[in-house]
């Protein structure tokens, strides 16, 4: 019999992990109501019924049977294989959570052929350690029953905003990208505190700390990070002779363009799952 409120999760990835602990640690439900499956990695499943006492099978007929949400955590080329899989088991009083980029509540909506609930939520990595930026959009039958879930089990990772569908490729080339683009700074910043003589761990130290304690100020302050720069960078100083730098190499807009080109790409991912479902229905 189905749990009105149990979970039943589709991939087995780190983040698919850290939503598992972030759900059992805030008591969101217990682990007999969580059933996750894979695709073929059986020693991963191993790992997680050990280490959180949860169901794991490959059977989607049993999950269907007995989870209302479904949590899909597969990479987007697989999203399209999946829902046909599990197409005649779902039921317009599942709730459908994808997390695969570049895939629209549309497209899901379309392959399954029914009225069901879907949300489509980004979050990124620092949800392995509950700091996630997640932002969440209902598809075309999502009710505020299944909104309030989703808002619920991201939150157990992170913080939580609600957008419109149109935005969800800007909050990937943003948010979702986002802690790939401050590693790279961090990345040449230790390499910089090396080449100006500190030893390595010593610049790594330093590096951490100041990406931490910037953050921390801009969260603990409330100012903007562009006020909080004019504050640290005094005419003639030291911070204003490395500012130069960067500007002269358009270093804020080398970053616009990260974000546009990554934006991009997850518009491109939705155009090629399309034509793909198109193709595979026409033959």
């Amino acid at each position: 019999m189905q749990n009105q409120k149990s979970v039943g999760i589709f991939g087995a990835g780190s983040i698919a992990e850290a939503m598992l602990d972030g759900i059992l640690s805030q008591a969101i439900m217990p682990p007999e109501d969580i059933y996750v499956t894979n695709k073929q990695n059986d020693d991963k499943l191993q790992l997680l019924r050990e280490r959180y006492k949860v169901n794991t099978t490959r059977d989607y007929k049993e999950i269907l049977s007995k989870c209302r949400y479904l949590i899909i955590a597969v990479k987007p080329v697989d999203v399209y294989e999946l829902l046909i899989s599990l197409q005649k088991f779902v039921t317009t009083n599942h709730i459908i959570i994808t997390l695969a980029a570049g895939i629209s509540t549309k497209f899901i909506e379309t392959v399954l052929d029914k009225k069901v609930q879907v949300i489509r939520a980004m979050p990124n990595t620092a949800c392995k350690v509950r700091e996630s930026a997640t932002a969440i959009t209902l598809g075309s039958y999502a009710t505020k029953e299944a909104q309030d879930f989703a808002e619920e089990i991201f939150s157990s990772i992170g913080k939580v905003s609600v957008v419109e569908e149109t935005m969800m490729d800007a909050v990937t080339g943003l948010s979702g990208s986002g802690p790939a683009y401050v590693y790279l700074l961090m990345e040449a910043m230790v390499e910089a505190g090396v080449k100006v003589g500190l030893p390595r761990r010593l610049s790594e130290e330093l590096t951490v700390q100041t990406v931490y304690g910037a953050a921390k100020m801009v969260i603990e302050t409330g100012e903007s990070p562009k006020k909080l720069r004019k504050q640290v960078t005094t005419p003639g100083g030291t911070t204003m002779a490395g500012i130069k730098v960067l500007e002269k190499a358009d270093f804020t807009d080398l970053l616009i363009k990260a974000v546009e080109n990554a934006a991009g790409r997850s518009k491109e991912m939705m155009k090629e799952h399309s034509c793909l479902h198109k193709l595979q229905n026409v033959l």
